[in-house]
């Protein structure tokens, strides 16, 4: 059974630091590649950022230069490192196997201002 678990959001003054995780189980998290996504309030799910398998990276304008993603194969684990985070970013964050129609819980981030 795919199971996806996010962990690490919190509230956070502007400007400031989280790093998000999302354990991955049930599949070869290896070979998968990653994304993770964002729902602010009143808002639809929006794509923040992709890791493939070989670490190719690809970020949403809105978070290039502040976010980075990240993986840890062993850890079936994939990253998202925010910095400077600002209040349009707070949202429920969530991350998705590209191809897997399988969501987890997500984790709250909110950033005040």
């Amino acid at each position: 059974q795919v199971q996806l678990v996010e962990s690490g959001g919190g509230l956070v003054q502007a400007g400031g630091s989280l790093t998000l995780s999302c354990v991955v189980s049930g599949i070869d998290f290896s070979i998968k590649t990653m994304r993770w996504y964002r729902q602010r309030p009143g808002t639809q799910r929006e794509w923040v950022a992709h890791i493939t398998p070989s670490d190719t990276t690809t970020y949403a304008t809105f978070v290039q230069g502040r976010f980075t993603v990240s993986r840890d194969n062993a850890g079936n684990t994939v990253y998202l490192h925010m910095n400077d985070l600002k209040p349009g970013d707070s949202g429920l964050y969530f991350c998705a196997i590209v191809g897997f129609p399988h969501w987890g819980q997500g984790t709250q981030v909110t950033v005040s201002s």
